[in-house]
């Protein structure tokens, strides 16, 4: 008969990892001890998933706010400086302004409103409406903000990220001046001189930016996109994805992770004869529906994964078909003609009725945002995550 269980996730507790650590023999040894452990056995097209983190932190890609500085003085000139769409996070973007305001006499910081790229919110919609206030037209300055708004805090944070921006940038040396805008080239009358820092939108503002005359236009992508006085970078992310550490120091998105993923699917074949998919997983795709927060602050969900992890599903909707096709059938003979139309579907089912609501979205997205889910950003203590059934189906056996 077919097999009961379904897709289940498993968060797999390892050994804190420092910088140099061989995540390879960690990852797989930490699996097979809790495979042991558990009771469970591993089986051909199961997926191990470790955390970007734990990645970053064995390679030792660190910089500090130093190196963001130098960084930004050496592309932008050291002067008056635009930055440009930040989302509002004292994790993943405070220390980074830290060090681009002592890379700079002056910044001029220019939020979108009513929220960040990743849905935080400086003001609702509601408050835009009541004001008359649009969004897409209307530049404000910080008077104009304050007079309109108040003095609005994050309902998750409580933290005011206007004047908590305006007083780090103050506290690193800089002048600071603050508007309001969506359009990227409402900071051109103050300066030509822009580092764009949103994430998924970049290459369109960099592009509107530079069609209308703007001068020096980098994104955080481009900033510690190769080493600085010996700091770690990511040459395809520079910034992005990078987390707080300390203080004074930033944990960088991982590079090089292709040849780690690979290796640990090769241990694993040696070590249990089975063909495991392995990748590395940051933020989840997926949108808080009480806070509207985007989650996805990474560039990418998973800047590595083996070829199995390539494309998107490809499945039927079993309660269209037992509603529609089979409506006629139920009890065994439903089980077998649902089956039977399992086996027989075709490689393609995108635009499909059958396959309407069944999310074609990439396959490494949608498992990285389980595994984000499972393995949380706290104290669990499970940044491997191990998947089982993912692939299966109601014909598996």
């Amino acid at each position: 008969m077919s097999r009961m269980v379904g897709t289940v996730s498993r968060g797999i507790r390892t050994p804190i990892i420092r910088s140099g650590d061989d995540l390879v023999e960690i990852v797989t040894a930490s699996l097979l001890e809790a495979a042991a452990e558990d009771g469970f056995a591993l089986r051909d097209r199961d997926i191990v998933a470790m955390t970007e983190a734990i990645v970053a932190r064995a390679q030792g890609n660190y910089a500090t706010v130093d190196d963001i500085a130098d960084d930004v003085r050496a592309k932008l000139g050291g002067e008056t400086v635009g930055v440009i769409f930040p989302i509002l996070s004292r994790n993943r973007f405070a220390i980074c302004l830290r060090g681009i305001a002592k890379g700079a006499k002056k910044i001029v910081l220019m939020l979108s409103y009513p929220s960040d790229e990743v849905g935080n919110h400086l003001i609702s919609l509601n408050n835009l409406d009541e004001k008359g206030v649009d969004p897409y037209k209307d530049v404000l300055t910080l008077a104009q903000y304050r007079e309109l708004f108040g003095y609005e805090k994050h309902p998750f944070t409580g933290v005011d990220y206007v004047a908590y921006y305006q007083e780090l940038i103050e506290g690193c040396g800089a002048e600071v001046e603050i508007i309001f805008a969506n359009d990227p080239r409402a900071i051109l009358p103050y300066t030509k001189n822009v580092l764009c820092c949103d994430i998924h939108t970049r290459a369109r503002t960099k592009r509107l930016l530079k069609a209308a005359g703007a001068e020096k236009v980098f994104g955080l992508d481009e900033i510690l996109n190769a080493p600085v006085n010996g700091s770690g970078y990511n040459e395809s992310y520079g910034l992005l994805g990078s987390n707080k550490s300390t203080e004074e120091q930033v944990k960088l998105f991982p590079r090089d992770c292709q040849g780690l993923v690979e290796a640990i699917q090769k241990k694993l074949l040696e070590k249990t004869g089975k063909h495991v998919e392995v990748m590395v997983y940051g933020d989840g795709a997926f949108k808080d529906p009480v806070g509207k927060i985007w989650e996805l602050a990474d560039p990418v969900v998973s800047p590595a994964y083996t070829a199995g992890l390539e494309g998107t599903p490809n499945e039927l909707k079993l309660k269209y078909l037992a509603d529609n096709d089979f409506a006629h059938l139920s009890g065994d003979a439903l089980k077998e003609a649902i089956k039977d139309r399992i086996h027989k579907k075709d490689g393609d089912l995108v635009g499909q009725m059958v396959s309407e609501g069944t999310t074609p979205r990439r396959l490494t997205d949608l498992i990285g945002s389980l595994c984000d889910l499972t393995s949380d950003s706290g104290d669990k203590g499970t940044p491997v995550v191990f998947i089982q059934g993912y692939f299966d189906n109601y014909t598996t056996e």
